[in-house]
């Protein structure tokens, strides 16, 4: 299974920085809204916490649609491994292979593609769907509340821990030096013409691939 870096098309730049800021908006932002309730409107916070949550489950729908048509960027399948036992072991190997490295202080670059991270992408685009589908529900309620708004929450605190993990190990992956914020949000200098081919074929034989 290759794990070369991605090369992300402007479609994808573009998508993944949107939903990033709207997530981090409507998780910011929902310390300040004022729910409303019988004797008590909704404040304006709450009434942009709406508009933008249609917004974002807008750019989760889109995304999807994109992953599914998109050509030479992580497929579909990487991105939900659960029902293959193939992507599955993976998935595992990676994970393995990450402790391993963890425990010399260190962890491996070999692009954002490897099945580990895609899994855990397609975990949040799961989470973002949820939650955004969650809020469209309680968008139709005069007064949210009940067993919705309870998963609406959960997913929120959930997504809250996917963001600061996922921004983390994004920033520990660039302090080492890995260049994964410039394959998402920049660019990748192209490969020198006269790298010499082997060096990678030792790298891909020394993770068992």
């Amino acid at each position: 299974m290759s794990t070369a870096p991605t090369r992300h098309s402007g479609v994808t730049r573009i998508l993944h920085g949107l939903l990033m800021l709207a997530v981090l908006w409507q998780l910011i932002g929902s310390n300040f809204i004022q729910r409303p309730k019988v004797g008590r409107i909704a404040n304006g916070m709450y009434e942009a916490h709406e508009v933008v949550g249609l917004a974002t489950l807008g750019l989760v729908v889109a995304f999807w649609i994109w992953a599914l048509v998109r050509r030479g960027e992580t497929p579909v399948g990487a991105l939900f491994p659960w029902f293959s036992a193939q992507r599955l072991k993976a998935v595992k190997d990676d994970a393995v292979r990450y402790l391993r490295a963890a425990r010399h202080l260190s962890l491996p670059d070999e692009g954002d593609n490897t099945p580990l991270a895609s899994a855990t992408h397609g975990l949040g685009l799961l989470a973002a769907l949820a939650m955004g589908s969650s809020g469209a529900w309680l968008f139709t309620m005069a007064i949210p509340g009940g067993t919705v708004m309870q998963f609406h929450k959960f997913m929120a605190t959930f997504m809250w821990a996917y963001v600061v993990g996922h921004a983390g190990l994004a920033l520990l992956h660039q302090s080492l030096g890995h260049p994964v914020l410039q394959r998402m949000f920049g660019r990748l200098p192209a490969p020198a013409a006269d790298a010499p081919a082997p060096q990678r074929a030792t790298q891909a034989g020394t993770h068992g691939r």
